[in-house]
């Protein structure tokens, strides 16, 4: 695994091949084709889909001549694409991937890379059981998120979240209605990543913590 954080990393999101990652130490072709590197077995990709090749400057991604095409940050690849860290491909609409320039792009938290849920500010991602939230999470959800997450384990009154994702001068103007219906919908979102465990718990009489266990491995 040493050998593998040294180059760029392809990890498999939604479709049949969830969860796998593929160092990107020499090309790799994806298709159907099981001579392929990446296999994907769909009826909509195609023999030989595309093809990730590193090199000096960089990844880059070509679409094969696809019958239902590559899509890179959901725009049709038409000609090579230079990958940048955090980039999504979708194969057909089968299997979607994301890449990473390395391992050490998964954000930290305080140093320490065990949660189950991760996030990074700076490129708002967020990530579940090591897969990444796409859509992206809403302005107001990934302050709200990010609030809980800067403050795991901790309760934080309703008035503090409504400070931190409505701000100061709207405070009076946001209902407890309002403030719910945000909840609900990141509860939501993080469900349909992990229904196995609610992120999101309610501290009645109290306010609102995040329970971040520790993910599995760890």
């Amino acid at each position: 695994m040493d050998a593998e954080e040294e180059y760029p990393i392809l990890v498999a999101q939604e479709g049949p091949l969830k969860g796998q990652r593929w160092a990107i130490s020499h090309t790799l072709m994806l298709g159907r084709d099981p001579t392929c590197e990446i296999v994907v077995q769909d009826r909509q990709v195609s023999r030989f889909h595309a093809r990730i090749t590193p090199g000096p400057e960089g990844v880059m991604v070509e679409d094969l001549g696809s019958k239902n095409g590559t899509m890179h940050n959901g725009s049709e690849v038409t000609g090579p694409v230079m990958l940048q860290d955090g980039d999504l491909l979708g194969i057909a609409l089968a299997q979607q991937f994301l890449f990473l320039t390395s391992d050490a792009t998964v954000p930290l938290a305080d140093g320490v890379r065990n949660g189950r849920l991760l996030m990074d500010q700076r490129s708002r991602r967020v990530w579940v059981n090591h897969l990444q939230v796409n859509p992206p999470l809403s302005a107001q959800q990934f302050k709200l998120l990010w609030k809980l997450y800067e403050n795991q384990g901790q309760v934080l009154t309703r008035a503090d979240l409504v400070t931190t994702v409505w701000g100061e001068d709207q405070v009076a103007g946001v209902s407890d209605q309002a403030l719910d219906a945000l909840i609900r919908r990141l509860r939501d979102r993080l469900a349909a990543m992990d229904p196995t465990h609610q992120y999101i718990d309610t501290v009645r009489g109290h306010g609102i913590r995040l329970d971040n266990p520790v993910a599995e491995g760890n």
